[in-house]
Parts: structure tokens; C-alpha cells; sequence
């Protein structure tokens, strides 16, 4: 099954913080694309280091549930801890799609619910993959992210 991740982090070392997620993530799938990484103006929180973030692709045998699991293990072996909505992170790894699933549990919403709404995921999908179709809007990304009200900063680096 193929999954889409968005991967970030702005504590730290953000690069090798992304390599050590990625290198964690191949014991569980096998990664067919990944953008290149791009530096991002924090979401909500102003007040904060800019994110490093990257999406990518993968060939998934485990279930949304499963990979979810996953990430959480992941984000905790990387340092990460509970903390407020849109505060730094040493890793942030989401579930964007997977398949053409549409799931809405109190766990897990796929897609990511948010994902039209912010560049700073649309910008590097767009680069692997930007005529996958949304399930749920029926628009490709590209066009999403054409149609997106968020003119934050993202920067290749």
C-alpha cells in the first residue's frame, strides 16, 4: 500500500533529525520517492526556529493504525515529548494519505486534515507526486496547492 509521510523538524541538527527518521521509517517500508528538503516559517507559533520538511512515498504492508504506532515509536526514539500545538519539535513525522483511504478516528484522519491548507507539505508533495488526487476535494495537489490560502515562507535549500 502506498503511503505519503511529511516529516519536519526544527530542534537540533534538522537535517540529520530527518535522516534519522527516514533511516527508522525503511525498517518498516520501502521509500520510493522523497522530495528535497526545504526550510520552512513556522506554523503558528511565530516565536520559533524555521522547520526543515520533506514528503515522501512509501510502500507500506502495515495498516494506517500500525504505521501510526510506528511514527509515534520513531518521534519518541528521536527525543521528541508532548508539547502545545504548533510548538517546536526535535521530529514531526504525519500520516498525509495512504491509498485513497478516507478515515476519520479520534487517533488518526486521513488524509491529514490539514494538508490543503499548508504549504509547507503541499510545496515538496507537489514536487514527487502532483497529480495524485486529493479523495476527498477530487483536486490533484497541484492544484491544491494553487488554490492555497497559505503564503507562508518555504525555501529550498
Amino acid at each position: 500500500m502506498q503511503i505519503i509521510l511529511s516529516i519536519g523538524s526544527n530542534i537540533g541538527d534538522r537535517k540529520k533529525n530527518i535522516e534519522s527518521a527516514i533511516s527508522l521509517i525503511l525498517k518498516d517500508c520501502n521509500i520510493l520517492k522523497c522530495s528535497p528538503i526545504y526550510e520552512t516559517e513556522p506554523f503558528g507559533n511565530q516565536n520559533q526556529n524555521w522547520f526543515f520538511n520533506i514528503v515522501l512515498v512509501a510502500d507500506t504492508q502495515l495498516s494506517p493504525q500500525d504505521f501510526l504506532i510506528i511514527c509515534k515509536t520513531i518521534e519518541s526514539k528521536l527525543g521528541r515529548t508532548d508539547a502545545p500545538r504548533w510548538s517546536e519539535r526535535v521530529i514531526d513525522i504525519d500520516i498525509l494519505m495512504y491509498e485513497n483511504l478516507i478515515l476519520d478516528t479520534e487517533q488518526l484522519t486521513i488524509p491529514h486534515k490539514y494538508l490543503h491548507l499548508r504549504n509547507f507539505v503541499l510545496i515538496p508533495f507537489n514536487d514527487i507526486s502532483p497529480n495524485t488526487i486529493h479523495p476527498v476535494f477530487g483536486k490533484t495537489i497541484s492544484q491544491l496547492l494553487i488554490e492555497s490560502p497559505d503564503n507562508s515562507i518555504v525555501n529550498s535549500i
